[in-house]
């Protein structure tokens, strides 16, 4: 037996959780509602910089007695900056869950940020973005986002060369003042959970922890711009990547965009697995997926082939997408339906899930969402939704970025 909980505390956090009393383990997702969007321009890959520098001190410890108190408890642990917000995820045994909650907050609350760690991490963030120069599909995504999103949501985590060359140990310490609060922040929980006891934990770490509005919830534009670029890399492959608007998580034909992308590219018997790869050996890589900041989504496709056969795969690629408003069948349906559902049931065996879908319910929807509604939803998806949905988000409008010797052959762009 299940339930959820949700509720904004008075110091300001907003808490769910799903209580799951026959879990072993406990899964925490914690989100402070400020991410790369919210970085000065001139100072791109900040909030990165933040993540990565506020477990390395604090006003009680250094950070490698951070480290081994959260071992000690067994806490497994990780980290990662977003669009919109930083992210906390932990999992623990159930009777380490205070304790762990405490080390948060001290983490949270009175980081240090070391001169010389913040130094360090300026410098390989420089050095992780020096590599992507080795990972054309990793690059040519970073160009495709700049590109398709516009000016805040399209930045990268590691930010640029230029930018990070301004940032220093007092810019951390101002953005993490400026942005880390209690009204930003919001606490997922799943497992075997006191959820009252939980709440009066947080009610007492977080108390006057900066201001207790909720803040951080705005939705940022995105500002697409349907138009084709080609970065020219000598290379023995081609990247192609592009993308065009699909609908945000909260809009009711998101399960509709769901199972469309699970025709498309979920298993060996996708189309684009079986056209683009099997039948007409285009491409050795082909994929496609969906994004979705806060309020947006947007239908992404990629496909790694050779400089000769580039065009022919982009020109593939698009007429996979048609075609499916022309000849999709209902046995595509259900086997796109049916892999949707075991995976989500699958994935709802694992503690972690729980936390990282309830935390995604907050940010998207403001509230638990039950998993059978969600189900439910992707099950009654029906072939004339399908086409309809086709129909109402036509790919006329695409934002295209290929890397790599070639460009593509103008007369074959749409």
């Amino acid at each position: 037996m299940t339930r959820c909980l949700h509720r904004t505390l008075d110091c300001g956090v907003e808490f769910a959780a799903e209580v799951l009393p026959d879990r072993r383990t406990v899964a925490l997702e914690l989100r402070v509602l400020s991410g790369l969007a919210d970085e000065p321009p001139h100072q791109l890959g900040l909030a990165h910089l933040v993540e990565e520098t506020i477990d390395k001190g604090t006003q009680r410890r250094d950070g490698r007695a951070l480290s081994d108190a959260f071992d000690a408890l067994g806490a497994q642990r990780a980290s990662w900056t977003g669009r919109e917000c930083i992210g906390f995820t932990c999992v623990c045994l159930p009777p380490q869950l205070q304790p762990v909650l405490e080390l948060f907050a001290e983490m949270l609350r009175t980081p240090t940020f070391p001169d010389e760690a913040c130094r360090v991490a300026v410098e390989l963030a420089a050095q992780d973005l020096k590599s992507l120069e080795d990972d054309p599909q990793e690059l040519a995504d970073k160009l495709l986002t700049r590109q398709a999103y516009g000016p805040w949501l399209g930045r990268h985590a590691l930010g640029e060369a230029s930018t990070l060359a301004n940032i220093g140990a007092a810019d951390i310490r101002k953005h993490w003042s400026t942005y880390f609060e209690a009204g930003r922040m919001q606490v997922a929980m799943a497992g075997p959970v006191d959820a009252e006891r939980v709440m009066d934990s947080l009610e007492r770490l977080f108390e006057g922890f900066g201001g207790s509005s909720p803040a951080g919830r705005a939705l940022y534009p995105v500002e697409f711009n349907p138009v084709h670029t080609h970065q020219h890399k000598e290379l023995e492959q081609e990247q192609i990547g592009f993308c065009f608007p699909g609908v945000a998580r909260t809009d009711p034909q998101f399960p509709v965009q769901q199972v469309l992308l699970a025709i498309l590219s979920d298993g060996m018997s996708s189309r684009l697995f079986t056209e683009v790869r099997e039948k007409l050996g285009l491409a050795y890589s082909v994929s496609a997926w969906h994004e979705n900041p806060r309020g947006a989504g947007m239908i992404h496709l990629h496909a790694s082939t050779t400089p000769e056969r580039c065009d022919r795969t982009y020109a593939t690629l698009l007429r996979e997408v048609d075609r499916l408003g022309e000849d999709v069948t209902e046995a595509e349906r259900l086997r796109a339906v049916n892999a949707i559902v075991a995976r989500t049931e699958t994935r709802g065996d694992i503690t972690r899930a729980h936390g990282a879908e309830l935390a995604n319910d907050l940010f998207h929807f403001g509230r638990p969402v039950p998993l059978e509604e969600k189900l439910e939803a992707v099950r009654r998806v029906t072939i004339a939704d399908l086409k309809r949905y086709l129909a109402e988000h036509p790919r006329d409008r695409l934002c295209v970025v290929t890397l790599g010797p070639k460009q593509l052959d103008p007369a074959g762009r749409q």
